[in-house]
Formats: C-alpha cells, structure tokens, sequence
C-alpha cells in the first residue's frame, strides 16, 4: 500500500503543481525599469500597443476564465469592481496568453461573453496567443498583475492580494495589492508594497 501511495504521490503531484502555481520563475521585467512595450491584438482584432497610453497609468492582468483563482475574484466580482473604480484613474488592460490548442481557450466572442456577463466588459481584453507579451514579462500565473506608472515604469509586480487561496470567503480578509498601490500612485506616495509573489494557476503558455 505505501508503494501504490508513492506511486500516486509521485504522478499526481506533479499536475497539480503545473494546473495551480503558487508563486513561479523569476520576473523578466524588474519593477523600477521600463515597462517591455508590446502590440496586441484586442476581442476586435484592432492592435492595442502598450504606447497608446503613454502618459497614463496602467494595469497589465494576466486572465484566464478558466482558473479557478481568476473565478475566486471574478465570480464575486472583486475584480471587476476595482477596475470599474479605478476607471477614470488608470488604463487596465486584461492579457491572455492561453496558447490555440489548450481546453481552457475560448474564441473572441467567449472572452467578450465572460467579461460583459461578469460585469468587466469595458476592460479591453488583449490576446497574447503566442505568449510573447506574457513571457515579456514574466507572467507564471493568472491572475499575475502588474502597474505601470504615467512614466512608463513598472512600479507594482505581483498579486491581487495578500491570502493566497480560491476561495471567495478569504478576499474581506486579505490586502489588496494592487488597490493600495494604485491609492499609493495616486497621491504621489512611494509604492509601500511594490513586489509580492504572485498566486493562481499556470499561464498555459504554448
């Protein structure tokens, strides 16, 4: 019995470390230097590059409808309502760098349907098939987030949050990261928290 448990151990621990990734490789872009530039293409298949929004601030959100760490903010609509709030502040894009072949890739009009019935439809939504952007950036998980300041600096590299968990119940309890960071930007202040690890599942780069 403790062979076959091995065994199993040995084979299944594995795919769970590759479905749920707490924390991940080491960032290719360094929080104090300038953002990577990219050019994506959005749900319409019009280029959005990040140059567009020089000057603004930006929030980059690694997204995958089908993470259940992305339904956790989500389905409570954690997310949607930071984004719907920080609108009129700050330029938030959501990427996703799900490669053509994985099960959890949806089609244009799928993305657009999740995040107009979750109540983020006005977030542009980018697709990085080829995971250039995401890999750019270092990007291991979604959620995995990230802010740009109007100088084009990365400023915030990391998590939504501070309890690393699925479950809706834990996000009353847990810092917000990103909404702090962003009030931090906002007044002028330095970052108080400007690098954490971030939690979720892999990006299901190609």
């Amino acid at each position: 019995m403790a062979d076959n448990f091995s065994r199993t151990r040995r084979y299944i621990l594995p795919t769970l470390l590759s479905f749920w990734v707490i924390g991940g490789a080491a960032q290719a872009a360094s929080v104090g230097q300038a953002a990577p530039a990219f050019a994506l293409k959005d749900l319409n298949g019009k280029t959005v590059q990040l140059a567009d929004f020089r000057g603004k601030t930006v929030v980059l959100e690694w997204h995958n409808p089908g993470c259940p760490f992305v339904q956790k903010h989500y389905d409570s609509a954690n997310m949607p309502k930071l984004q719907n709030k920080v609108a009129g502040d700050v330029v938030w894009l959501a990427i996703n760098s799900t490669h053509v072949g994985h099960s959890d890739h949806r089609d244009a009009a799928g993305y657009a349907s999740y995040m107009k019935e979750k109540g983020a439809g006005q977030v542009p939504y980018l697709l990085d098939p080829d995971g250039t952007a995401g890999k750019a950036y270092g990007a291991t998980t979604t959620p995995h987030m990230y802010i740009i300041d109007k100088a084009g600096l990365l400023v915030y590299a990391g998590a939504i949050d501070s309890i690393r968990s699925a479950s809706p119940s834990d996000i009353p309890k847990a810092t917000n990261y990103v909404a702090q960071a962003l009030d931090e930007v906002k007044a002028g202040k330095p970052i108080s928290k400007a690098s954490t690890t971030p939690y979720g599942c892999s990006v299901k780069y190609k």
